[in-house]
């Protein structure tokens, strides 16, 4: 996992670093294991999403679209928390990361709501 002193500052760096963990994570799951490979494509799923919708915002073509996506980033982020959480709780063995990929999840998570609320706070000011 990204330590502290290494994790990106730019947002889309951070959550393409964080869909690289989530595939590595992924790779650690017993796909044989029917509700286990279940779990782990959504956590895979949303996981990788997020930074899909981060960079698709970019490209906004309006404030409102750039809005958008973020929005969905900030949902796919939460799902991802959710995700982790019921995996870490359902007992999988063997991933030592927990900790730091719900932390990661839960950071990404406030700085995508920080960015939504300052984009509607300057869209009032202008």
């Amino acid at each position: 996992m990204i330590s502290k002193k290494e994790k990106p500052r730019d947002i889309k760096e951070r959550t393409f670093a964080f869909a690289l963990e989530i595939i590595k994570f992924a790779q650690s799951i017993d796909f044989r294991n029917e509700p286990l490979r279940t779990l782990g494509r959504q956590l895979l799923r949303s996981g990788t999403s997020i930074g899909a919708n981060v960079e698709e915002a970019q490209a906004g073509q309006s404030r409102a679209d750039f809005s958008s996506k973020y929005a969905i980033a900030l949902k796919e982020s939460r799902e991802a928390i959710y995700w982790l959480r019921l995996l870490k709780e359902a007992g999988i063995s063997g991933y030592a990361e927990w900790e730091a990929l719900i932390q990661e999840a839960d950071e990404i998570a406030r700085i995508i709501g920080a960015i939504i609320v300052n984009t509607k706070n300057n869209r009032h000011h202008r």
